[in-house]
């Protein structure tokens, strides 16, 4: 998901109105707020969310909070990547194409409406057709139709065999909402989903202040595989700066900080006696994407060349220097990285290494030279990227200024940065706006397929107008191969394809970090890459 990027609070006993409204606004500008106003727990984080109405976002922030409050076909137990039942009784392939889940009996929403089958198809089934520029649709396109034979039973039927689709259902397209509440051709507000009361996972959301303040309490309803979560109440705090994160969490005005701040920072709390820091597995990403239409050379701009348009990519690829980036910019807190599939998953290989660059991950500014020049590409070249602070963090100023010096050092390009608030980023992006922009990227789940068939498979996420039959069946192949060493072949192979087209320019590759109070309990950052409230306490 979109860091990602894609990937916090603190209970409390406060009454609608003032005093709700104070903590609002400390909260958001870091002011200190007394350990006698709160009773529960309190995370901080400088994540945005795009939307509560899960058809309507794929980002990190808005599935940190989804993933609190629906509930799951499928899910993740805390400390394995691996996915079991979570509001089901099973879930299990019938056939190569054929997936069919039983749901437990009784099931609620908070409101008091009944959870069945209907609410199940409903939720896959108004993702695609709301089919939001946002949303997360992109992992539902091996899906051919579901059946509802009973009140209990799903049976989902796919267009190929797949092997990740049990991890489809855990994902941020697999939330089951309230039929009753949430609207089937529109996104619904998070006004009427907190009115509503349509929530079945852990807890419910009792206040919404989007991006400022979201007040939890705990799900009495909840029936599923993650158990009664162990504190009662928990507040999220929105801060807009990774400073004012780091002085809260100082402070004591959250007992957790996750998501993010800077590596400075990071280094400079590992000291802090009062402080633990929790080191997680690094499935984050952060990589540039070229829009095939606006970029130079691009189909939708004047001379447009397919053949200079690769060669401008093919250039700045063997201009980047992703060492630089790593030990400059993040203190090593992230690595190089040489493919969209990081290191440590199944079928990890780096193409951007030997086939860019001087083949073993250095910049190489004479071979960048030959590729323009072979392609007749002549001058200097204009790159206009974009980037969101907001939302991949206040190093994304330094990172984005280190590779305009990269690039305009190599006397190839002329790089114009700009820089735009993440809810306008969101939109603009998927409207050929940007040619060359920021992304990154936190897992749906621990799978390299997660990787590729978001960015590459025809109606994909990015949206970047890349469209390639060849990778495109290679995603199908390694989806339905059961043999692993087969899939791990099928995966790599799909990498190398990218690489060569370069659709996105694969930069670093992080880690999850957390920093919490030490009287905190139950702080888990492991390869499920959730983030769960319901797993504090203190």
């Amino acid at each position: 998901m979109a860091s990602v990027t894609k990937w916090g609070k603190r209970g409390i006993a406060l009454g609608a109105g003032a005093a709700a409204t104070a903590l609002v606004l400390t909260g958001c500008a870091g002011g200190s707020v007394s350990d006698t106003d709160l009773n529960g727990l309190s995370i901080g984080t400088t994540d945005t969310i795009t939307s509560l109405d899960p058809a309507g976002s794929y980002d990190n922030g808005s599935f940190a909070v989804q993933n609190q409050v629906f509930p799951f076909l499928m899910n993740t137990p805390v400390g394995s990547p691996d996915v079991k039942p979570d509001i089901a009784t099973k879930g299990e392939f019938t056939n190569d194409t054929t997936y069919t889940v039983t749901l437990k009996k009784g099931l609620e929403f908070a409101n008091g409406n009944k959870l069945t089958s209907s609410d199940v198809k409903f939720s896959f089934e108004r993702e695609l057709k709301i089919n939001n520029e946002n949303g997360p649709q992109s992992l539902l396109a091996n899906l051919k139709s579901i059946d509802t034979p009973n009140a209990t039973t799903v049976v989902f039927h796919l267009d190929h065999a797949d092997q990740t689709w049990p991890q489809v259902l855990s994902s941020p397209a697999g939330p089951i909402v309230d039929e009753d509440v949430f609207s089937a051709d529109k996104l619904t507000s998070a006004a009427d989903i907190v009115k509503g009361k349509a929530f079945a996972g852990q807890y419910e959301i009792t206040s919404y202040k989007e991006n400022q303040l979201i007040q939890y309490k705990v799900n009495k309803k909840y029936d599923g595989l993650l158990g009664k979560a162990k504190t009662d109440e928990v507040t999220a705090n929105y801060y807009t700066k990774e400073t004012d994160l780091k002085l809260a969490v100082q402070k004591g005005d959250v007992d957790v900080a996750y998501r993010s701040l800077t590596p400075t920072d990071i280094a400079d709390l590992r000291k802090d006696d009062k402080l633990k820091v929790t080191d997680g597995p690094g499935g984050e990403i952060r990589y540039v994407v070229f829009n095939f239409k606006s970029q130079p050379f691009g189909t939708g701009q004047s001379g447009a060349d397919e053949k200079k348009a690769l060669a401008v990519r093919q250039a700045v690829a063997d201009v980047v220097d992703r060492d630089a980036l790593a030990k400059e910019v993040y203190n090593d807190t992230y690595t190089p990285l040489y493919s969209m599939v990081p290191d440590g998953l199944t079928g990890a290989a780096t193409p951007f290494k030997s086939l860019y660059g001087d083949g073993n991950g250095a910049p190489d500014l004479d071979k960048a030279k030959k590729t323009l020049s072979d392609a007749g590409v002549t001058g200097k070249v204009q790159l206009d990227i974009q980037y969101a602070p907001d939302h991949y963090g206040s190093a994304s100023d330094d990172e984005y200024a280190l590779l305009k010096t990269q690039l305009e050092k190599s006397g190839l390009f002329d790089v114009n940065i700009q820089s735009t608030v993440y809810t306008t980023y969101a939109q603009e992006r998927t409207k050929d706006a940007y040619p060359e922009y920021q992304l990154g990227w936190f897992p749906d789940f621990s799978d390299a397929d997660n990787y590729l068939s978001p960015f590459f498979t025809k109606d994909n996420f990015v949206q970047n107008h890349y469209d390639d039959s060849v990778i495109q069946d290679l995603i199908a192949k390694e989806q339905a191969e059961s043999d692993t060493a087969k899939r791990a072949d099928l995966i790599e192979q799909a990498q190398q394809r990218e690489a060569e087209q370069i659709s996105t320019l694969p930069l670093l590759q992080g880690k999850s970090v957390a920093v919490a109070n030490k009287d905190v309990k139950g702080l888990k950052l492991d390869a499920s890459f959730k983030f769960r409230y319901a797993t504090l306490s203190k």
